[in-house]
């Protein structure tokens, strides 16, 4: 009987190097870029352990829902005292409280879209979250703002990064306001 040695007997190759499995795809992504979750969810989030997260209220809206946040709309309404839009800026802000717990990085927190054409209204709003960051300890130095890459969104952006509150602008459609 003549043996084949080309390709060895699953016995004869070491242990070690049968139950290595190759890396995942998000293994491999790590290695090579910065991995941002994009989520509400906490669970979710540390499933993948990523540097950065980033929320949106569609994302913040869904996660809400979800039965194990409830403490946090609560709190967010209690906060809000009938008024709906810091109660969603309480909301927004308890989430990236929560989140930056997770991640090492930063957490990127949107200023309402409507404020995108308003320079003056985005500045204001950014500084409300920062301060609602602040009186749950959290530095802005973790915190991104997220504002719309209209001219008055980089307006903005240049004031604020100016005060040395890191921005990045979202909602980017065209090459011009790209390179703004």
């Amino acid at each position: 009987m003549q043996v084949d040695r080309r390709t060895p007997d699953r016995q004869e190759v070491p242990d070690l190097v049968q139950n290595v499995s190759p890396p995942s795809s998000h293994d491999q992504l790590k290695k090579l870029t910065t991995v941002v979750a994009d989520s509400g969810d906490f669970n979710a989030i540390k499933q993948y352990s990523p540097q950065d997260a980033t929320t949106n209220p569609s994302l913040i809206y869904k996660a809400a829902l979800m039965p194990e946040y409830s403490s946090l709309v609560n709190e967010a309404v209690e906060y809000g005292k009938g008024d709906l839009l810091v109660t969603m800026d309480k909301l927004a802000v308890s989430f990236g409280a929560e989140i930056s717990k997770i991640v090492p990085g930063y957490v990127s927190t949107e200023v309402d879209a409507r404020l995108s054409f308003d320079t003056e209204g985005s500045i204001a709003k950014a500084r409300e979250l920062i301060q609602m960051y602040s009186e749950v300890g959290i530095d802005k130095s973790r915190i991104l703002i997220k504002l719309a890459a209209t001219w008055e969104g980089i307006q903005a952006a240049k004031v604020l990064e100016a005060e040395g509150i890191s921005c990045n602008l979202t909602l980017i459609f065209s090459i011009g306001k790209a390179g703004g």
